[in-house]
């Protein structure tokens, strides 16, 4: 328990930290320094190395390059909860599972009645239906105590499963020109990975090494980056023995040695460069284009009525028990904080409409709106209905 205390006030921590991050982004692309926050996203970085040139801005080796890290860091907790953790057994993971499957389908489903006849812009279905954790717990590290416990583990397995279902989405979706070369290389190094684990290697240098060419060469591929980063977790043994045939776990190791840097660095330099938008030249008129409004609606209905309606029906059918010490009002305040996009469908945008101003930034404007309406709503949901104080212990 004293381990799962720990990661809930990290992530907790790091979701005030991103909320000062996306509002500092915005401060200063409306202000006399959106010139330099601009100059900023696009200063170009380059690594050579022989034959091999990557250069890209700033932007993209945010979004390309430290989001993998993220992602491997999503991987290795989706493997160690589906192993020996929240998601480990049928009975464990049913209501969460469930209610991911409600909150991906009915956001979606939403977005695309208001999108269906453009197909530029139904290429974005996919973002309303994705959960920002750190953001959500930091909603609830708010109400401390007044919160059972049990309620945050079932938010914390609906947002891995969230995460997990975006990972798909992007492999299956987000992909431009392939090129049979680099994805022979990523497979080559997919294997070597694959046999590294079969052999029982737990040197964390040895994958790690063989990640980095994975990651280029999935890069070069034309497949998504970040990608790589998951793949690399999936291979990595949750439990090894050292040198001296003592039992290790590299997957516990370098989540913990991860979790500082995504979500004290990464994460909230993530928001910072993707938050950034100038609204004085946003008009009402362009906030209410099927866009923006297909997702502030898919994040603030969508996620509550898909989460809170799957999740109902699943306990009823008896295939999930609601979490223990929850009633149901603080479940339905849970289900509202799980309209709370923001990191992930900023990213699910970034892919899904490569230029940036295809719809003006209203489509990120409107990530913030249902973000920020699902975070104030779900808060005061629950600070109603969680006057008793639940034991951490």
């Amino acid at each position: 328990m004293k381990h799962l205390e720990a990661f809930l006030k990290n992530e907790s921590t790091s979701g005030i930290l991103l909320i000062c991050a996306a509002i500092l982004a915005l401060i200063l692309s409306n202000s006399a320094f959106s010139g330099t926050y601009e100059s900023f996203l696009h200063l170009p970085v380059g690594i050579h190395v022989g034959s091999l040139h990557l250069d890209k801005s700033l932007y993209h080796w945010i979004n390309d390059g430290l989001m993998a890290i993220f992602f491997l860091l999503i991987g290795l907790e989706v493997k160690r909860e589906v192993i020996e953790g929240d998601l480990s057994s049928i009975k464990k993971a049913s209501l969460p599972v469930i209610a991911a499957i409600g909150g991906i389908i009915v956001p979606a489903m939403i977005y695309l009645y208001f999108n269906q006849n453009n197909t530029l812009a139904s290429s974005g279905w996919a973002i309303p239906t994705a959960t920002d954790i750190a953001f959500a717990l930091g909603i609830l590290s708010l109400l401390g105590k007044r919160v059972p416990v049990s309620l945050k583990i079932f938010l914390m397995a609906l947002a891995i499963i969230d995460d997990l279902g975006a990972i798909v989405i992007i492999a299956l979706l987000y992909t431009s020109n392939l090129s049979m070369l680099s994805l022979v290389t990523a497979a080559s190094a997919i294997v070597v990975l694959i046999a590294l684990n079969l052999f029982g290697v737990s040197k964390k240098a040895a994958y790690f090494i063989v990640g980095i060419i994975l990651w280029v060469s999935v890069l070069k591929s034309g497949i998504h980056a970040t990608l790589a980063g998951v793949i690399l977790a999936f291979t990595i043994p949750l439990n090894a023995k050292d040198k001296h045939k003592q039992s290790i776990s590299p997957v516990k190791e370098i989540e913990h040695g991860l979790h500082f840097w995504v979500a004290f660095f990464i994460l909230p330099l993530f928001a910072f460069v993707n938050a950034g938008i100038n609204i004085t030249h946003i008009s009402l008129a362009q906030m209410s284009g099927s866009v923006p409004i297909g997702i502030m609606l898919g994040l603030f209905v969508g996620k509550q009525l898909g989460v809170f309606g799957f999740s109902w029906l699943a306990i009823k059918l008896k295939l999930a028990e609601l979490p223990k010490d929850c009633s149901w009002s603080q479940f339905y305040g849970v289900s509202v904080l799980t309209g709370i996009g923001f990191t992930m469908s900023l990213f699910i945008t970034s892919l899904a409409f490569t230029d940036g101003t295809a719809f003006h930034y209203t489509d990120k404007l409107a990530i913030l709106i249902g973000s920020c309406a699902s975070g104030f709503v779900g808060y005061f949901i629950l600070k109603k209905f969680s006057n008793r104080t639940h034991s951490s212990d």
